[in-house]
């Protein structure tokens, strides 16, 4: 049994200081945290913190509770008060979980290093401890991984590694422990571990094969059908944790699967999961937030923009709720091409948000170039000068780049010279890289309108008489956008002919190195469109196999796995060389 970073003179200090404090049972403990969880639904963020507070000393699901609150907070603000606030309090919290948990001498902690320990040898309390313990070791990794050092990284990698092991041997416990389904708090422990274990499998199978392989190999597994089942189990369970099940499920059918995928969305489970929520917490800020970005997915922009007004107008506690709603209201402006409106909301996040400074200064600036220049300059900005704070504006996470901001440094340098280089369509081609164009294929209205623009742009290039160093490069974004929106209106043959145009450029290209992999993925789901299975597998495994160290290349394999697994193929043959088409 690892004491994560505390001895346990630690833990015996907290364990007599608390212990004038009345105690708190189980099942008490369990429905205040309820109370809390409803409050928190109910946009009563600060009333839920208080409830936690005042026993997070004396209880485990009071510590975890509490710490997960400041976590979820640190995660949508990125301030460094947020997140060294929410690592003290996963600090405390493990120091509260260890006291509950069993008591073990060094013999035995030896032993429990070789043997898995048996779960009739845990009383109620001492399972829940471990549970809980698991959860806040989670949490605290994660943002642990938010550290530059590499020994964050590592206390990162081992506290995951930690965590997941004690959820697989509460896992064991749910199976192996028949006195403990006649308690009345088994509801609950056994959704956690359903939350646990399925939260697990479904992001490790998320993950290409060459990493899956690595992390098997260190003792992790990754089943998409079985995490996704023990989500569900967790869910549709009435334990505390179900509301965090739901919540798992509905990120990985709302953004995962949208970003890090192809696209296809299961919207019809993401509604039935949401609707008893909805109807519970109608005015919740989560719950609209879920309704509106599920009718955005759907393409129907209008109702989505109404429901993140409403999320806006329901609290004003948490303004990075807000800050959600203006990238979503960003992006919806962004596929009707209302750019003016799409800026307030660049405007907005630039202004407030510290979640990533570059990338929304760079949207701003992609924004705003979609314009005439002379609205720009009544609005009152320079274009030239946003682009050239996008590089100073970058973080680092592990002591690595963030892909996305170092995309958008890259495309900013054209502007770092005294004689800028404009960047064509930049803020379609962002819609690209967030798969935006997934969600604009619902409405071929929008499509239609976007491949107008598109064509233009083309036009304007052919005849462009000082052509850049980027010319080309410019040119192949118009036609790798093009050929993607004929694909979605069915007009394949003319795609095809659109992204042969990249792809047989590849040799001259001297900027945009992620094009023709990207465009040959494009290809790939082009000939699945088709229904010529063989193909676009082929393609796709030499767009993943032939290229390397080109921008977004993570992004892409995410995207590429999600598509070969769609068509039963994630270890198809590695094809023995590329072809273009």
């Amino acid at each position: 049994m690892e004491f994560e970073d505390y001895s346990q003179k630690q833990v015996d200090k907290l364990s007599s200081d608390n212990l004038l404090a009345p105690p708190v049972d189980l099942e008490t403990a369990l429905k205040e945290c309820s109370d809390a969880l409803d409050l928190f639904l109910n946009n009563r963020f600060t009333d839920a913190l208080a409830l936690l507070e005042a026993w997070k000393s004396q209880s485990m699901y009071h510590a975890t509770g509490y710490s997960s609150i400041l976590v979820m907070q640190a995660a949508m603000t990125f301030d460094p008060k947020d997140v060294n606030a929410a690592m003290e309090s996963l600090s405390d919290a493990l120091l509260t979980c260890q006291r509950f948990r069993k008591k073990t001498g060094v013999m035995e902690t030896l032993a429990n290093l070789w043997y898995r320990q048996s779960p009739e040898s845990l009383t109620e309390e001492e399972m829940h401890a471990e549970l809980c313990y698991a959860e806040v070791l989670l949490q605290k990794a994660a943002l642990t991984l938010l550290d530059e050092s590499i020994i964050g990284f590592i206390k990162g990698g081992m506290r995951i590694r930690n965590s997941y092991r004690i959820f697989k041997e509460c896992q064991a416990m749910v199976d192996g422990n028949r006195e403990m389904e006649k308690k009345s708090t088994y509801i609950h422990f056994k959704g956690g571990v359903s939350m646990g274990i399925g939260s697990f499998n479904l992001m490790l199978s998320l993950l290409p094969s060459r990493i899956l392989k690595l992390m098997e190999f260190l003792g992790f597994s990754g089943d998409r059908e079985m995490g996704l089942s023990e989500l569900r189990a967790g869910a549709s369970s009435d334990s505390l944790r179900s509301i965090l099940s739901t919540l798992t499920l509905l990120m990985f059918h709302l953004y995962i699967s949208v970003i890090l995928g192809s696209g296809d969305v299961d919207l019809s489970e993401a509604e039935a999961l949401l609707e008893p929520y909805a109807k519970r917490f109608p005015n919740g800020a989560l719950m609209l937030f879920f309704v509106a970005r599920i009718a955005l997915l759907k393409g129907n922009i209008t109702f989505a923009q109404e429901k993140f007004h409403a999320c806006i107008a329901a609290q004003q506690e948490w303004r990075q709720i807000h800050h959600l709603c203006y990238w979503e209201l960003m992006w919806a402006c962004s596929f009707e091409q209302k750019w003016r409106e799409a800026y307030h909301y660049a405007d907005l996040l630039c202004k407030e948000s510290k979640w990533s400074q570059a990338i929304y200064v760079f949207q701003k600036a992609s924004i705003l170039s979609m314009l005439p220049e002379e609205e720009v300059k009544k609005l009152g900005e320079n274009v030239v000068d946003l682009y050239r704070e996008v590089d100073g504006l970058r973080l680092r996470m592990a002591g690595k780049s963030i892909p996305t901001e170092k995309f958008a440094a890259k495309k900013a340098e054209r502007y770092a010279s005294s004689e800028p280089v404009k960047l064509v369509v930049p803020a379609l081609e962002m819609m690209y890289v967030w798969n935006g164009f997934t969600i604009v294929g619902k409405r071929a209205d929008l499509t239609e309108k976007i491949l107008a623009t598109l064509e233009k742009t083309e036009e304007e290039l052919k005849y462009n008489s000082s052509m850049s160093d980027y010319h080309l490069d410019d040119q192949c974004v118009v036609q790798l956008l093009k050929g993607l929106c004929l694909r979605q209106l069915g007009q394949l043959d003319q795609a095809e002919v659109c992204f042969n145009r990249v792809l047989s450029s590849e040799s001259d290209l001297t900027h945009d190195n992620y094009l023709v992999p990207f465009t040959m993925y494009e290809m790939g789901l082009l000939h699945k469109q088709r229904g010529d299975i063989e193909k676009a597998i082929f393609v796709m495994e030499s767009a993943k196999m032939d290229y390397k160290d080109y921008s977004m290349e993570s992004r892409l394999h995410f995207r590429i796995h999600a598509v070969l697994n769609s068509m039963g193929s994630s270890s198809a043959k590695m094809p023995p060389s590329r072809t273009p088409a």
